[in-house]
């Protein structure tokens, strides 16, 4: 009678290897006697199967930058609230943004806004993307110009009224604005390297639009960030959920993806604080 063992083979050796080294690799990031958890916006994730490189905030070269904390976006009476309000509210945005503020004015650490406005002579582009066209058509963060600030307080274009002493307080950069979503058309990159900063805590609005794409431009030039899971939001409509988009995406291209809490206990951990 023939045996019925399988032969031995380099490609199930180098399988089995393999196999070994990721179970114990995820053990290791993550400790063996938690249970397996996706990122959610309130929570980290746990044994989610993905490596965590991990993030260090140090004194030196670690900053904060929040994209669009502006009226159409974060107020009732902005011009995207029926879309944005649910994911805003269900994450506590509004408050959790304070919360960086109010940490980065505490401690000192270096805080950067990138905003976004559009001037008259924008909505003379002769093509746009999708939502594009939308911010376009609804009057999003309408501004005359650029040397023009008539009608700015209280617009939708203006901070929102509970953060405008962390920004107005003389020592917040303000960049000059992104134009459809990342950092490529405004000078948030020259900002920070001025300054010495290499790592990035990322929050802000929307998520899938100027939040992912400032992460996403910001690995690209060579910086090193981590998002800041509900202190960001997205629209949700009939048929999609931009929130839930967003948040695969950070978990898979941030160095580390964490709560508003956890954050702001760090940060005063590492100005002790």
């Amino acid at each position: 009678m023939k045996s019925t063992r399988l032969k031995w083979h380099p490609l199930l050796a180098l399988l089995l290897a393999t196999t070994a080294f990721l179970h114990a690799a995820g053990e290791f990031a993550y400790g063996q006697d938690q249970a397996s958890r996706a990122a959610t916006a309130k929570l980290p994730p746990v044994n989610d199967g993905l490596p965590m490189p991990g993030f260090n905030i140090t004194t030196n070269d670690t900053a904060i930058v929040i994209t669009d904390p502006q009226n159409d976006f974060l107020s009732p009476n902005g011009v995207t609230w029926g879309v944005v309000g649910k994911s805003i509210t269900e994450n506590g945005t509004v408050e959790n943004l304070e919360a960086l503020f109010k940490v980065a004015d505490e401690t000192g650490m270096p805080l950067f806004v990138s905003p976004h406005y559009y001037f008259e002579h924008d909505h003379e582009w002769h093509f746009e993307g999708t939502l594009e066209k939308l911010m376009h058509n609804i009057g999003m963060f309408d501004r005359p110009s650029a040397l023009d600030m008539s009608g700015f307080e209280g617009s939708g274009a203006d901070w929102l009224e509970r953060y405008k002493s962390y920004i107005n307080n003389g020592k917040t950069v303000v960049t000059s604005p992104h134009k459809i979503y990342g950092p490529d058309s405004n000078d948030l990159a020259l900002q920070l390297r001025k300054k010495g900063i290499n790592k990035v805590i990322l929050a802000g609005m929307s998520s899938n639009l100027c939040t992912e794409s400032h992460m996403r431009g910001l690995i690209e030039a060579g910086f090193e960030v981590m998002v800041v899971t509900d202190a960001t939001a997205g629209a949700i409509t009939e048929h999609y959920n931009g929130y839930d988009a967003s948040l695969t995406n950070f978990r898979m291209i941030a160095s580390a993806i964490d709560n508003t809490d956890n954050t702001v206990k760090a940060i005063k951990a590492v100005y002790a604080q």
